[in-house]
């Protein structure tokens, strides 16, 4: 007979979520099923569910055909209430958070070196995406979670709950990169936007020990760049900013999803720099090759990271004392927030108290 470790009642038929029911309709309170809880499972009590930008393009069919009905979110933070016999990770009452992926084939050359996401067989989004049983995931808008321990992240003491649902997705969006490319005391690293995913890059940047600059579209948000830990603040609507600044970065992370110039950014980077592409936008963007090769530049992109290293990013900021700027909301104002993040009328992370849901 299985035995379950369990602090609370669990209907795996009946867990309260917020769902979109067919393409840019709006979000509605729902009930639906969640798997029950395997030998190597954890359930999850589910406290705070950050709202990212994705969300928004999956939930409105921006990066192609969805699943719905779909219940969005990979930014998760709780309690663990039950566990799996075959658990080893986790105990009830542990602190966890689930980020954007619940599994992979964990064999491929990708899944051993930590780079679950770029599993070659194929990763398992939190939502949105079919589980190896062919059936719809679902992800954190929502009161409950079963995910397994493989997948599932300990969030440490010293990061609230609220603040670190956003580091399930923005933080290592942002971390990947500039630990990836070497970020640290010498470094100048330029942030291009001051948003979600911006936000998290500057104050990364600033505790890995980099000179840190934002570029934004206006002075607008100069204040909260520099209390956020910028070194320096420029408009790139002002073409002096391009001129005064060539040649001078290591390293630009962007975190737009508009398309940019790209020329001009590169040209802001020194020899050897390069720049790197975390916004998604939805429409091709053009490059002159040479803007490259003249100075040995390089144009990457990045892709969130493996579950070893999201662990990592997660102590990082605890020992560090990161975690996201939220606005807390309840449940019945997640449309309202898809609307304002969609004019940026954030700042700068929308996070739902699962309470509400």
């Amino acid at each position: 007979m299985t035995t379950l470790c369990s602090m609370t009642t669990y209907d795996s038929s009946a867990v309260s979520a917020y769902a979109v029911p067919s393409s840019g309709a709006p979000l509605e309170r729902t009930t639906i099923t969640r798997r029950p809880v395997g030998d190597h499972d954890v359930l999850i009590e589910i406290k705070f569910s950050g709202i990212c930008h994705s969300d928004i393009h999956q939930a409105r069919e921006g990066w192609g055909e969805s699943i719905f009905p779909m219940v969005p979110g990979h930014e998760i933070a709780g309690i663990v209430t039950e566990v799996g016999p075959g658990v080893t990770k986790f105990a009830v009452g542990d602190r966890a958070g689930v980020g954007c992926m619940i599994d992979s084939c964990r064999e491929c050359a990708n899944c051993l070196a930590g780079n679950e996401q770029f599993c070659l067989d194929r990763s398992v989004g939190t939502y949105n995406d079919l589980d190896k049983k062919g059936e719809p995931t679902l992800g954190g808008y929502a009161s409950h979670i079963v995910v397994d321990e493989a997948f599932t992240l300990r969030i440490p003491d010293g990061l609230p709950l609220d603040t670190a649902a956003p580091l399930l997705c923005a933080g290592i969006t942002l971390y990947s990169p500039l630990a990836g490319q070497g970020t640290g005391p010498g470094k100048k690293v330029a942030v291009v936007g001051l948003g979600g995913l911006g936000h998290m890059g500057v104050k990364l940047a600033h505790a890995m020990g980099a000179e840190v600059t934002v570029l934004s579209q206006s002075l607008r948000k100069r204040d909260d760049g520099l209390r956020l830990g910028a070194d320096h603040f420029y408009a790139t609507s002002d073409p002096a900013t391009f001129e005064e600044l060539a040649g001078t970065f290591d390293l630009i992370v962007s975190t737009v999803s508009a398309p940019l110039p790209l020329d001009d950014y590169i040209g802001l980077l020194r020899a050897g720099g390069a720049l790197v592409n975390v916004g998604a936008p939805e429409a091709p963007v053009s490059l002159n090759l040479l803007s490259l090769i003249n100075g040995n530049k390089g144009l990457i992109g990045s892709n969130i990271g493996g579950i070893r290293q999201t662990q990592e990013m997660l102590d990082f900021c605890a020992e560090h004392g990161i975690g996201a700027e939220i606005e807390l909301i309840g449940a019945d104002r997640i449309n309202e927030a898809y609307e304002r993040v969609l004019t940026s009328d954030v700042r700068y992370r929308f996070v739902i108290d699962a309470a509400t849901v």
